[in-house]
């Protein structure tokens, strides 16, 4: 680029040896990339391509709308409760913090960790469940946020022109969930770790909210892992690390891989679908079904592109704008949606 000074015409040359002195083998280099779908005219002289993967998802629209998008909770009252953003920065963290033990490329893994939940609907998942059964409904196909996410990136941003990320990040992003395994170990951090965060994170705001008694949880987890979130997630790291260093893969060890199912299916019985959450999961459906059957009403037909504008509208709003359009759309004035 025309300008650069000395530092950027060595920025490349310094990096790259670095990182053959600093990274383990199976590590993805930074100018080691698959490449893009598209190629560009010029990269950055003072940034790595994942570093200009990491700035463009952090100056994108669908990240801002991550901080009013729910974890959990719908509309908490508290400002302590996580959201898909809070969420987000802390896989970013712990996720960087286990890349940098294992010797592997932190700028890759934060990038992916940055991107993987912007495809998320409003209200958490209640609001995915039922955009999904509303789009199964139409097509016959489920809506999966990770899809969304990968969606996101490669055509909605710019105007449609999306962000162009690198093939490592945009694997990672799509693959972080589900049963295919991203194709980099640093991929697969991200994958782990969004499922360590989550639970753990989500059992602290759980307990802030009364909906669970620190006594509820399974004690030989409890017993095993820690009672706080920092404790279980500490404890969680540090098998990550030594497992993984032992087996030349991403993976916990069988005891605290169990630990953790453990926890997940506890978290989805006590929380994520409990019997006295059913009247909010009852509201989100109806308005999240309003919206989508309005939306689609609106179009001039029903082909698969216009069900797809709608699907991308509906998953694209916070939960609040969701509540103002829907309030707008079917209320009457001065009514006002109990949430």
């Amino acid at each position: 680029m025309s300008g650069d000074g000395p530092v950027a015409a060595r920025f490349a040359e310094r990096i790259r040896a670095e990182e053959e002195r600093r990274l383990a083998p199976d590590a993805v280099r930074s100018y080691g990339t698959a490449g893009r779908a598209r190629p560009e005219d010029e990269e950055c002289s003072l940034r790595t391509p994942f570093q200009r993967d990491r700035d463009r998802i952090v100056h994108s629209k669908a990240f801002r709308r991550l901080k009013h998008k729910t974890q959990v909770f719908i509309a908490p009252e508290g400002d302590h409760y996580r959201t898909r953003l809070t969420h987000t920065l802390e896989v970013v963290g712990i996720a960087r913090s286990v890349a940098r033990a294992l010797q592997l490329n932190e700028d890759l893994t934060e990038a992916v960790a940055l991107g993987h939940d912007l495809g998320h609907p409003p209200f958490g998942h209640a609001g995915e469940e039922a955009l999904s059964d509303a789009l199964e409904a139409v097509t016959g196909r489920r809506f999966r946020h990770n899809e969304h996410s990968l969606r996101i990136v490669e055509h909605l941003e710019r105007d449609g022109r999306g962000l162009n990320l690198t093939h490592e990040v945009r694997d990672g992003i799509l693959n972080h969930t589900g049963d295919v395994a991203p194709a980099t170990l640093e991929g697969r951090i991200v994958k782990l770790v969004d499922r360590v965060a989550y639970i753990n994170h989500d059992i602290d705001d759980a307990i802030r909210a009364g909906v669970l008694r620190p006594e509820r949880l399974p004690a030989a987890e409890v017993e095993l892992l820690g009672a706080s979130a920092a404790r279980r997630i500490d404890r969680f790291v540090h098998d990550l690390v030594e497992n993984s260093t032992q087996i030349g893969d991403i993976s916990l060890t069988p005891r605290l891989a169990e630990a953790l199912l453990t926890l997940r299916a506890f978290m989805f019985s006590e929380v994520y679908l409990r019997s006295d959450g059913d009247d909010e999961r009852r509201r989100v459906r109806h308005v999240v079904t309003a919206l989508f059957s309005h939306f689609l009403d609106a179009q001039s037909d029903r082909e698969p592109a216009a069900v797809t504008r709608v699907v991308d509208h509906v998953a694209g709003m916070t939960d609040r704008y969701a509540l103002r359009t829907y309030r707008e759309l079917f209320e009457p004035e001065g009514w006002a949606f109990q949430s």
